[in-house]
This record gives structure tokens, C-alpha cells and sequence, in this order.
């Protein structure tokens, strides 16, 4: 689905990513894990149409994307979230997700006038819709409290339910477990499976937590100094010489071992 050839993101002197080439198979969860400062957020950012490349390529089904601009991208299917939750904190839940869709009626101050019939069907179906989504993600019950008062966990929830408001094809999670306790974590994991399994979502994920990229993600792709340094199953990482001394840790290597 997602092809990067060659990709290279310089910052005056410093390659945050260089010369990086990877695949993201369609249906695939695709881990991406590597030590901080390894070019893997700005690998994301590059590919999501947030920082042009200075070189290299990116295709999404074939397609040549580089440099798309994230509006065009999101009306393909590619979304991303980030490592910081982005919601509208003073709206409720159920609002941010009524929010997501493009092209409502209701954001034309004309047609507000003279389309208030069709606006309030819109309304309707994307209330509906959104109340399904929180199902989905078992928070149904936080439907009308203000986003900003939502745990980081209950945010990284909102963030994913966001989504699912459209139609993503694949989505780019960036340390969706940071600052997430280990039950909220959990619920995140299924419904990312779910999310794959039930309704044909790609994912990409950016994690530093290796049980929960063990669990989720196949294969697992590593980045060093703006580089891809090895590619496979966790269990395949977890024994990689390479990896272990440029990411894992000796004590890794063992625990992947017994």
C-alpha cells in the first residue's frame, strides 16, 4: 500500500531521515520502532504530507504522493495521529467526532440559510455514526464530556474513533501508548486488531513499548540515524545483533531469548 524510496528529510546539516526505504503491505499492522532521534516521527510527517521531503519518493497504492499536502492525503484514506492528542478540548466528545467529516452542508454560511433540512439529516446521520464509533471503542459513556477532560489514554481513544468518522485506508499512530496506563493500552490494542481484522484498516505504529508492538505488529520495522535498519517479525528483532546494539539493549536480547 505504502511504498518510500530513498527518503531523505535534512534540517540544514542534520538528516533526520536519510536515505530511508521501507514497505507497508496492505491489511498489514506495521511496527516502527528504533531509539529517539532515529527519524521515525519525521519519516511520518514526510509521508503524511506534513514536511516535504528533500529527496526521495513516496506511492500509496501505486500512486506517487510525495509532497501531497495532508488534506489531499486524508481524502485518499491516510490519516495519522501524533504522540500528543489533538482534540477540540472545549467540545465534547461526540462533537469532536462530528466534526471530522469534510464538506458538511453546515460549514456554508448560505447554505446554513436555505439548506436546514439537509443540514439536520447530516446532523442526525453523523450522530448516529458517532455513537457507533464509541461503541466500537467501549466509551460510549463519555459521549457528552468535554474532550479536554478525557485521561491520555481516553484521548489516544478519541484520536482513533476519529478515523473511523471517515474512510481511512491507513493510519499512521505515533506512540499511541505514551502516557497510556496498561488497561487503557490494552483496549487501545484490541480495537486496533478489530479495526484490521473486521474493517480492513492498515495501520503503521510508532512505539517504544515492546510488548505492545509484539502483540499488534508484522512485521516490525527498525530505523538508526534516519536509516531502515532491519525489517521482520518481533521475534526476528528481538535476535537481530544490529538491533540490539543500536536500540534493544543486551537485556532485550535475553528476555527475547527465554
Amino acid at each position: 500500500m505504502i511504498r518510500v524510496e530513498n527518503l531523505h528529510k535534512h534540517f540544514g546539516g542534520f538528516h533526520a531521515v536519510d536515505g530511508a526505504s521501507l514497505e507497508i503491505a496492505a491489511g498489514s499492522i506495521t511496527g516502527l520502532i528504533g531509539p529517539n532521534g532515529a527519524g521515525k516521527t519525521t519519516l511520518f510527517n514526510v509521508i503524511a504530507g506534513r514536511l516535504p521531503p528533500t529527496s526521495g519518493r513516496v506511492f500509496m497504492d501505486g500512486e506517487e504522493i510525495t509532497g501531497l499536502p495532508p488534506h489531499d492525503l486524508f481524502h485518499m484514506g491516510l490519516l495519522r495521529t501524533f504522540q500528543i492528542a489533538h482534540e477540540f478540548s472545549s467540545m465534547t466528545v461526540l462533537e469532536n467526532l462530528m466534526m471530522v467529516p469534510a464538506a458538511q452542508t453546515g460549514e456554508s454560511i448560505w447554505s446554513a440559510w436555505v439548506h436546514r433540512a439537509r443540514i439536520r439529516e447530516e446532523e442526525k446521520a453523523l450522530k448516529e455514526k458517532a455513537s457507533d464509533v464509541l461503541d466500537f471503542l467501549t466509551i460510549s459513556h463519555l459521549a457528552e464530556e468535554k474532550a479536554g477532560n478525557l485521561s491520555g489514554g481516553q484521548k489516544k481513544l478519541l484520536e482513533l474513533g476519529r478515523t473511523m468518522m471517515v474512510d481511512a485506508k491507513i493510519v499512521f499512530l505515533d506512540e499511541v501508548g505514551a502516557g497510556v496506563n496498561r488497561t487503557l493500552l490494552g483496549t487501545i490494542g484490541d480495537a486496533i486488531q478489530r479495526l484490521n481484522t473486521e474493517r480492513g484498516y492498515t495501520f503503521c505504529i510508532i512505539e517504544h513499548d515492546m510488548d505492545f508492538i509484539a502483540r499488534l505488529c508484522d512485521p516490525v520495522i527498525v530505523m538508526a540515524e534516519g536509516r531502515v535498519l532491519a525489517t521482520g517479525s518481533s521475534d526476528e528483532i528481538l535476535q537481530n545483533e544490529a538491533v540490539i546494539e543500536a536500540y534493544l539493549g543486551r537485556g532485550l536480547k535475553n528476555k527475547g531469548a527465554a
